[in-house]
């Protein structure tokens, strides 16, 4: 019997509904594990055969039947070497979300997944049954017990694979990105560990899939609590974990431990590694930004430039009279400066032809917000047109707290694809940008320094109409995120009448938000799958 066994953690990158795709990434990881790395076990994340969250698709047999025959291609081909691999199996008339335990050629293990969570982004107990039991399985004498995801954030599941005899846990995630949750997850498991004695291993997904980001992080605690590997977050790649039984208890030993990153490098990566995906898994070959020389629109041209490389980003400046002389020049510099395609197109005579037309219609009245939308309007015309005849995505520049508070036009800068800032506040837009120069000075210090303005009007400011955003993004984030009513905010030290203000622009402007493009998730409650509120409410809209 070894004394000593290695373990191998894959962290994927895995495409939804790619059955076939995942199943041969499957295959591959197991031999690479077996044959390079001399595992005896490997384990994949959650639904690795699906994706996660596969949502609809788990409801269409045939699907089933895809991962059905995903499964018996993975046995046939992965001798001499246990495998754990996260599928939905369904048993008499029953959806579990599964983990196989595959070994020579046949299914050795089956373990359901009990704590089916439905807050946040996920929704188990729409389509899954909850399993009962545990699953214990023998690798080389070592007793591995199998749990998955939101199973290591309940303290039953553990504790039964214990009851059950297990010497190891391996836990099976797609566990999505939040800028707390890398922390989160690792004191769970220490606290998971301490009820338990036994060692964890904890083998997360990685890659963007829609709004969502997996980071990785996978990792293996000992049964003291003392984390013995990590792996890198943002990247793919099979992670060994040597177990060695000392004084009759087997035990993670300490492997390439990788060191976390700060605040703001984790959410840029976040944010490059979503777009990168989004693009990448869609098939679009390149993607077109309306570049304003504002900070929202260049910090989405730095994230894409990251993600893609430089020549797959567009970028289009469309001024009128109201463009500032240096928003032109520092946004030519920005482009420049990164590599990227820059055009100006002027979109002055346009904006005249609009007025020219409606003026029948609207005759004599002052301007307002209908001359503003129509330039943003004009501006979303012209992308979609570069982008219907040259094949590249449009990524919306928009920020969180404009689309908490609908300081957006819908079908002018809300018009894209994808929304990179979807979930970032405008304070941390500024601080991603502060960030991203200080890895190379791309930004040019005026788009960090000078007052934010959509330019739509003469001498327009951002704070004509909005709070100062430090002001705003406290209360945003207070409300939103944690749920804070309006006397709590008052007592907070916010201004009552500016809270009331914000709190009844954010309710009535549920509608834009349920029309705007999918963005990458990085704090905890982000608009789209996170909140879901009625678009018609009297909620909020009066006065408290």
């Amino acid at each position: 019997m070894n004394e000593r066994l290695r373990f191998a953690m894959a962290q994927l990158n895995l495409l939804v509904g790619d059955v076939a795709g995942n199943t041969d990434a499957v295959i591959e990881a197991a031999h690479e594990a077996r044959d390079q790395l001399g595992a005896r076990l490997v384990c994949f994340p959650e639904l690795t055969l699906t994706g996660y969250p596969p949502d609809d698709l788990l409801l269409r047999p045939d699907f089933i039947a895809a991962v059905d025959q995903g499964l018996e291609r993975i046995a046939t081909a992965t001798r001499g070497i246990t495998v754990i691999v996260g599928a939905p199996q369904l048993v008499e008339g029953q959806l579990y979300n599964a983990a196989c335990v595959i070994r020579d050629g046949a299914v050795v293990g089956h373990y359901a997944k009990q704590e089916l969570p439905t807050y946040g982004v996920f929704d188990d107990l729409r389509y899954f049954t909850p399993g009962r039991s545990s699953c214990v399985v023998d690798v080389d004498g070592c007793r591995v017990g199998v749990t998955i995801c939101e199973d290591a954030w309940h303290r039953g599941p553990v504790d039964q694979a214990a009851e059950a005899g297990a010497d190891v846990v391996v836990n099976l995630n797609a566990s999505p990105f939040d800028h707390y949750k890398s922390a989160a997850r690792e004191s769970v498991l220490r606290d998971r560990v301490a009820e338990t004695g036994l060692p964890i291993l904890y083998c997360n997904m990685a890659g963007g899939q829609d709004e969502v980001v997996y980071d990785g992080g996978s990792c293996a605690f000992d049964g003291e609590g003392d984390l013995m590997v990590r792996a890198p977050h943002f990247d793919t790649g099979l992670h060994a974990v040597d177990v060695e039984r000392i004084h009759g208890r087997w035990t993670p030993l300490e492997g390439g431990i990788e060191p976390s990153l700060s605040p703001e490098a984790v959410v840029y990566e976040a944010l490059v590694w979503g777009v990168r995906d989004y693009v990448e898994k869609n098939g679009f070959p390149s993607v077109v930004i309306g570049l304003s020389g504002g900070i929202d629109s260049a910090l989405v041209t730095c994230i894409a430039a990251d993600a893609l490389g430089p020549e797959r980003v567009h970028c289009l400046m469309m001024p009128t009279r109201y463009t500032a002389g240096m928003s032109q020049t520092d946004a030519a510099t920005l482009a420049d400066t990164l590599g990227v395609r820059y055009d100006t197109v002027a979109i002055e005579s346009v904006f005249d032809g609009f007025r020219e037309i409606l003026q029948p219609v609207l005759g004599d009245r002052p301007a307002d917000v209908t001359e503003e939308n129509l330039q943003s309007r004009i501006r979303g015309t012209l992308l979609m047109a570069v982008s219907n005849k040259l094949g590249g995505l449009v990524l919306a520049p928009g920020n969180k707290s404009e689309m908490a508070v609908g300081y957006s036009t819908l079908y002018g800068d809300m018009v894209g694809g994808f929304s990179p800032l979807k979930d970032i506040f405008k304070t941390e837009a500024y601080r991603l940008a502060a960030y991203r120069n200080a890895l190379a000075p791309v930004i040019p210090e005026r788009i960090l320094t000078r007052a934010p303005s959509a330019e739509l009007a003469p001498d327009q400011k951002d704070t004509d109409s909005l709070p100062d955003y430090a002001e705003l993004d406290s209360i945003l984030a207070a409300y939103v995120e944690d749920d804070a009513g309006i006397d709590l905010l008052v007592e907070q030290g916010h201004d009552r009448e500016t809270v009331l203000k914000v709190v009844k622009l954010l309710h009535r402007n549920e509608y834009k938000r349920r029309q705007a493009a999918p963005g990458v998730k990085v704090t905890t409650k982000a608009f789209g799958r996170d909140r879901r509120y009625p678009i018609t409410s009297g909620f909020g809209r009066q006065s408290h």
